[in-house]
C-alpha cells in the first residue's frame, strides 16, 4: 500500500506492507531510530510518538492508520536547534539513566503538559503508568516533568500578550 503523511514537519510517501506498524515505518523506512521498540505490544511506552498532536504507542498503530496524519517523533521536537524544555529538564534533573525509555517518556510528558500545563505529582505519576522505566524509579522523571512545566509556563506569553499577537 502507498502511504503519505507528514513526519516531523516534512511530507513523506512510501510503499509499505499494510501490516507495517508505525514504529517499524519510522525506524526502517525513515531511519528515525529515536523511537524505540521495547515490548512490541503497547505495554512499555518506549515507542511513544505524537499522532496529530496526541501521544500514541506507535507499535500498536498500523502505518495505514497514520495516512494523511501529522507524526512527530523525538527527533522532531527540538526548538530552534536547541533542546525542547522537557528534554532539557530530563537532562538537568537526571530523569534518565540508560536512556532507552527516555524518548517515550519525553513524548508522553510533552503531551501531558500540552493538555495540563500544571499537573500535580499524582497526575504525572498516573500518566507515567503507561511508560516503563527499569532504571530510575521514576522520582527524577517526575521532578523533570514538574521542572519542564514550570519552565514552559514561565516562557509562554501572558493571555493579554497572546491577544495582542493575534490582532
Amino acid at each position: 500500500m502507498k502511504v503519505s503523511m507528514t513526519v516531523n514537519g516534512r511530507p513523506v510517501e512510501a510503499e509499505v506492507d499494510p501490516r507495517t506498524t508505525l514504529v517499524e515505518f519510522l525506524r526502517k523506512h525513515l531511519n528515525l531510530t529515536g523511537t524505540h521498540v521495547g515490548c512490541d505490544t503497547g505495554q512499555c511506552g518506549a515507542c511513544t510518538v505524537h499522532l496529530n498532536d496526541r501521544a500514541v504507542k506507535s507499535c500498536s498503530v498500523l502505518v495505514g492508520q497514520a495516512q494523511g496524519a501529522a507524526v512527530t517523533t523525538i527527533e522532531g521536537i527540538a526548538e530552534d536547534g536547541g533542546l525542547h524544555p522537557v528534554q532539557a529538564a530530563f537532562r538537568e534533573h537526571h530523569g534518565l539513566q540508560c536512556g532507552f525509555c527516555t524518548p517515550g517518556m519525553v513524548m508522553m510528558a510533552i503531551d501531558l503538559l500540552r493538555n495540563d500545563p500544571a499537573p500535580s505529582e499524582a497526575t504525572i505519576r498516573q500518566q507515567l503508568q503507561g511508560n516503563l522505566c527499569r532504571c530510575t524509579g521514576y522520582h527524577n522523571i517526575v521532578k523533570a516533568i514538574q521542572a519542564a512545566a514550570a519552565t514552559m509556563a514561565a516562557t509562554e506569553p501572558a493571555p493579554t500578550q497572546m491577544k495582542e499577537q493575534l490582532a
